[in-house]
């Protein structure tokens, strides 16, 4: 089942994109783009989430609903 997990993205003094999460202790990306930080942070997630299902650790992420608003990131 697919969870929602909210991600703060901040851009670097030094040009980098740095990704991290309220919602999964842990979690920190880098990267050269947005882009590139989303995708690292999507396998760190789900890295951490595996640890934890086995140590039994529950994590509280919300649920995809049927419809969401997400913000698209396009380069012109």
């Amino acid at each position: 089942m697919e969870k929602i997990i909210n991600i703060h993205i901040e851009k670097l003094p030094e040009g980098v994109y740095l990704a991290t999460s309220d919602d999964i202790q842990g979690l920190v990306a880098q990267g050269r783009t947005a882009t590139e930080a989303l995708e690292i942070a999507r396998d760190v997630a789900r890295k951490l989430l595996e640890a934890r299902a086995e140590r039994s650790s529950d994590v509280n992420l919300t649920a995809i609903a049927d419809a969401f608003d997400y913000p698209l990131i396009v380069s012109a």
